[in-house]
C-alpha cells in the first residue's frame, strides 16, 4: 500500500511540476508575443463594462478575422510597407513620426488602434477614434514634389485604411481560412469601413470587389522614393524584444513582404528572392502560429467575449 501511495505522489508530482513548467513557457512566450503589439498608445482594459459588446460585436466577422495574433501582425507589416508607396502618406510620417527610431512603437500603436476599435467596449473605440482624428489634425506639409498634404485628407485616410484591411483579409486568407467565402469578406470590408468614415475617410470600398478595383487605380498614384528604400531598411532590421524572439521576428517581417501583391513587391525591390522568401516564410509561419495560439490563452478577443458574455450591470 506504501509503494501505491508513494507512486501516486510522485505522479501527482511531476504532473505538477509539468503544470508549473507549461505555465511558465506559455507566459514568457505570451509576454514576449505581446511586447509586440503592446506599450505604446492607452492601456484599455477589454474585460468591462459587463456585456457591452463594443462597435461590431462578437457575431461579426471582423471579430473573427483580427482574433489571430499570427496573421494581424504579418499582416499589419504588409501594411506599412503598402501604405510607404503612397508620396503623401510617406510625407506625413516622415515629417511627424518617430518612426526612424521607433519603428516598433508605430507597430504598437496600430495595434493598440485596431484591437481597441474592434473589441473594446463603446466608450474606449469611439475615444480612440476621436484620439486619432485630433493627432491627424495637427499632422500636414508640403511634399518633396512640391504637393501639400494633411493627415485628415478624406481621400489619403481612405488609402491607408485599405492598405490595412485588405492586407488583414490576405493574411487571414493564407494563415487561418482560405476558405472564407466572398459574402464574410464583403462583410469585413463592410464593417471596417465604418471606422475609416468616422476618421473621416470618403468614398471607402465596401466590398471585395470594390478593394481590388481601388488598388488597381491607385497603383499610377503610387512610387517607391529613397524615403520609401529608408522606410523598408529601417523596418527589416527592427529590433527584436529579445533574443530568443529574434528568428519569429525575422519570419514575421519576412512573411509581411511576401503578403504584399506582386506590383508593390516589385517597386520596394522585394520580387528578387520572392520565390525563397515564399518557400521559407509561408510553412515558417504555419508552423510558429499554433504555438502562438497556444501560448495566447487571454488574448483580447477572447477577454472581450467574457465581457459581453457577462450580465449588464443595471443602472440607477
Amino acid at each position: 500500500m506504501s509503494d501505491q501511495a508513494d507512486r501516486a505522489n510522485a505522479s501527482v508530482s511531476r504532473s505538477g511540476l509539468a503544470h508549473l513548467l507549461t505555465h511558465k513557457i506559455r507566459s514568457k512566450l505570451a509576454a514576449g508575443v505581446t511586447h509586440l503589439t503592446s506599450g505604446s498608445g492607452p492601456t484599455l482594459d477589454y474585460s468591462s463594462p459587463p456585456g457591452d459588446p463594443g462597435l461590431f460585436g462578437p457575431d461579426s466577422v471582423c471579430w473573427k478575422v483580427h482574433a489571430d495574433f499570427t496573421s494581424m501582425m504579418t499582416g499589419g507589416i504588409s501594411a506599412l510597407l503598402l501604405q510607404a508607396l503612397h508620396p503623401l502618406a510617406l510625407a506625413g510620417v516622415w515629417d511627424h513620426s518617430s518612426f526612424r527610431t521607433d519603428i516598433l512603437g508605430r507597430l504598437r500603436r496600430t495595434a493598440t488602434f485596431i484591437a481597441g476599435t474592434t473589441y473594446g467596449s463603446r466608450h474606449d473605440a469611439l475615444a480612440l477614434i476621436d484620439r486619432v482624428k485630433r493627432i491627424h489634425l495637427a499632422v500636414s506639409g508640403v511634399a518633396p514634389d512640391g504637393r501639400p498634404y494633411r493627415a485628415s485628407d478624406p481621400a489619403l485616410l481612405t488609402w491607408v485604411h485599405v492598405a490595412e484591411v485588405s492586407s488583414f483579409m490576405t493574411a487571414h486568407l493564407r494563415y487561418v481560412n482560405p476558405d472564407l467565402p466572398v459574402a464574410a469578406q464583403n462583410q469585413y470590408f463592410a464593417e471596417t469601413a465604418r471606422i475609416a468614415e468616422m476618421l473621416g475617410a470618403s468614398d471607402v470600398p465596401r466590398s471585395r470587389a470594390e478593394i481590388d478595383a481601388y488598388l488597381l487605380a491607385m497603383q499610377p498614384e503610387l512610387g517607391a522614393s529613397e524615403r520609401t528604400a529608408e522606410v523598408v531598411r529601417i523596418l527589416m532590421n527592427a529590433p527584436a524584444p529579445s533574443a530568443a524572439m529574434r528568428p519569429a521576428g525575422t519570419l514575421m517581417l519576412n512573411a509581411g513582404v511576401d503578403l504584399l501583391p506582386d506590383w508593390a513587391q516589385a517597386m520596394l525591390g522585394f520580387d528578387r528572392f520572392a520565390g525563397l522568401r515564399r518557400a521559407v516564410a509561408r510553412p515558417g509561419v504555419r508552423l510558429v502560429a499554433p504555438v502562438i495560439r497556444w501560448a495566447l490563452v487571454n488574448g483580447v478577443s477572447k477577454r472581450a467575449r467574457r465581457r459581453v458574455a457577462m450580465p449588464a450591470r443595471e443602472s440607477g
